[in-house]
């Protein structure tokens, strides 16, 4: 008799707690399901207030295999914690292209961007009187060149025992090229995961879970071709919430965040997991 294989283990993380209140409600709600085993908090976002961070601790009391993690955010509409943070555009960060162009022509200064990394990090442990389980990158900041050298000191310095995000996927050439956005992800994260390495930091073996978000998609099938090849202890990302005013003044991903909580919330996410032997727990 052949025994059957034992199921993968993943990471389901749900980025963005903090964001707004209607986000912070749908990621609580899918914990307490045991629908999702990870989540990551953006400090500097409005809806990350003591009550916030209460509830979510509460909400994980039920599911203490849920990881929370620090989501850092380097990115406009965010303003950042440090006082003399720069650049700056009107006292914000920068846009997500300015900051990955301005990584590229290595116009950074690494020291400043790890500063307010540790101040994220600290403000973290503060809030949740522990240091985070991880720590990945709101858009993925935490891959750009000159970022990842800071982001990776600043772990190693303030949270040496958390695990990092990497967002390269284990997917063959012709399904990859299928998404844009995620083969840009790949190849960036070929340059993190050599310096996480040599670092001695440590990252998720696998990733999944980017798409266009500009597109109505159904979520149920996509969830189905991030399940494919990936690994033991891969992460798929996911941004559930439900809309608000808050969300749609600082985000343009708006509605398709309540499809993905539907579907998550749905009895067919749970089927698909055992119908690709994988579990969260």
């Amino acid at each position: 008799m052949i025994d059957a294989a034992p199921p993968r283990r993943i990471w389901l993380c749900a980025d963005d707690y903090g964001l707004s209140p209607g986000v912070n409600r749908a990621i609580r709600d899918l914990i307490e399901r045991g629908r999702l085993n990870a989540t990551s908090v953006m400090v500097v976002g409005p809806a990350a207030g003591r009550d916030e961070i209460k509830a979510l601790q509460d909400a994980a009391a039920g599911n203490p295999r849920c990881a929370i993690g620090l989501h850092a955010t380097l990115t406009a509409p965010f303003r950042p914690l440090t006082m003399h943070f720069r650049p700056t555009d009107g006292g914000m960060f920068l846009t997500y292209t300015k900051l990955l162009r301005a990584g590229l022509l290595h116009r950074l200064d690494a020291e400043i961007v790890r500063a307010e990394l540790i101040v994220q990090l600290s403000t973290f442990s503060e809030a949740f009187g522990r240091r985070p389980d991880f720590v990945d990158g709101h858009q993925h900041v935490q891959l750009f060149p000159q970022v990842r050298d800071a982001f990776l000191s600043a772990v190693k310095a303030a949270a040496p025992n958390a695990w990092v995000r990497q967002s390269g996927r284990n997917q063959a050439l012709a399904r990859r090229l299928r998404r844009p956005k995620a083969l840009v992800l790949d190849f960036l994260s070929t340059q993190f995961r050599r310096r996480a390495a040599r670092a001695g930091v440590t990252f998720n073996p696998g990733f999944d879970g980017a798409y266009d978000f500009s597109r109505r998609a159904d979520f149920g099938n996509l969830m189905r071709e991030f399940l494919d090849d990936l690994p033991q202890d891969g992460v798929i990302m996911c941004h559930p919430g439900f809309v608000d005013d808050t969300l749609v003044s600082l985000d343009p991903f708006t509605t398709a965040r309540e499809r993905e909580h539907a579907f998550l919330a749905s009895d067919d996410f749970p089927r698909l997991l055992a119908t690709n032997n994988v579990t969260l727990t």
